[in-house]
C-alpha cells in the first residue's frame, strides 16, 4: 500500500547506513525522494541504484548542510524538480566509531579536541537547525508537512563506556563514546519539541526516532557486552527501523507531534 504516494521526502545523510535504508523505505511507500549528502560519489551511486529500482522517483543533491547558502540552493533545486516538500528527515551526523588502535585517546572527555566538537555539532545540530529553518519553513508555508529528527537511545540514557573497553589499556587510554554524540542527540530532542509547538498551527508535525545499536558485523566481544544491556538480547537489524519511519511520516501518526519514538530493544528501560 503506497501510504506516501507522491509525497516529496528529503533525507539528509542519504548515502549512509541509516539514510539509505530510510530512502528505500520511503520509495517503497510510494514517495518521491530527495537524497541529500555531502559525499557526491556515494550519493550518485545511491541515486543510480534507487532510480533503477524505483522508476526514477529520486533526485540526488550534493549539499553541505552546515552551509546555509548551500542548503538554500538545494532548496531551489528540489522545488524546481518536485514542486513541493512534504517530509524532512534529519539523519546526517558525524559518528566517529570506537575502533581498536585508532587514536582512541582523543575520544576521552579530557582530551577531546575543540575542533572535533565544533565539526560534530556543525553537522548534527547546526545542520539540522538549518534544514528545519529552510525546508521546514517551506512546509509551514504550505501548511502541511512532517519533520523527523534521528536521535538515539543515547538521547535518553548515558553511554555505558564499559562496552568499548579494550584489554591491555590503562584507564586514561581506554576509548569511549565521544561526548558530542550524546550532546547532539539530546539537543535534537529539544529541537523536536520546540518546532512541534512552534509550527503546530501550520500543520507541521515534528517527532524524533531514537534507534538503538544496529548490528553491522561488529566484533563479537563488543556485541556481547552491548546485548547484555538489552532486554531483547540482541542488536537491531537496519531493516527494523523502516516501518517506524513510514509510521512517523504518514497519516498513521497524524495526531502525534513533539514525541521521541524509542526503538532500542528495551535498553533504555532496564
Amino acid at each position: 500500500m503506497a501510504v506516501l504516494k507522491n509525497k516529496v521526502c528529503l533525507v539528509t545523510g542519504a548515502a549512509g547506513l541509516l539514510g539509505s535504508g530510510f530512502a528505500e523505505a520511503l520509495l517503497e511507500a510510494g514517495a518521491r525522494v530527495g537524497l541529500l549528502d555531502i559525499n557526491d560519489k556515494a550519493l550518485k551511486s545511491q541515486e543510480k541504484r534507487l532510480k533503477k529500482k524505483y522508476q526514477g522517483r529520486c533526485l540526488a543533491v550534493q549539499v553541505d548542510i552546515t552551509n546555509e547558502e548551500n542548503i538554500r540552493k538545494a532548496h531551489q533545486m528540489i522545488l524546481r524538480h518536485f514542486g513541493r516538500i512534504d517530509v524532512l528527515i534529519n539523519n546526517a551526523a558525524n559518528d566517529p566509531k570506537v575502533k581498536k588502535g585508532v587514536n582512541s585517546h582523543f575520544s576521552r572527555f579530557e582530551h577531546f579536541p575543540l575542533e572535533q566538537w565544533e565539526a560534530d555539532c556543525a553537522v548534527g545540530l547546526r545542520g539540522s537547525f538549518l534544514c528545519c529553518k529552510i525546508f521546514g519553513a517551506q512546509m509551514a508555508q504550505q501548511r502541511s508537512g512532517v519533520i523527523v529528527n534521528i536521535a538515539s537511545d543515547l538521547s535518553v540514557i548515558a553511554p555505558d563506556q564499559r562496552i568499548y573497553a579494550q584489554a591491555g589499556l590503562k584507564e586514561s587510554d581506554q576509548p569511549v563514546k565521544p561526548v558530542t554524540y550524546s550532546v547532539i542527540k539530546t539537543g535534537l530532542l529539544g529541537l523536536t519539541r520546540y518546532l512541534a509547538t512552534y509550527w503546530a498551527h501550520r500543520n507541521v508535525r515534528v517527532n524524533a526516532l531514537s534507534p538503538g545499536g544496529i548490528y553491522t558485523g561488529q566484533p563479537q566481544a563488543f556485541v556481547k557486552r552491548l546485548t547484555d544491556l538489552v532486554p531483547m538480547g540482541r542488536m537491531a537489524e537496519i531493516s527494523e527501523y523502516r516501518k517506524a519511519m513510514i509510521f512517523l511520516c504518514s497519516d498513521a501518526s497524524k495526531y502525534m507531534t513533539g514525541q521521541n519514538l524509542i526503538m532500542d530493544g528495551g535498553r533504555s528501560v532496564w
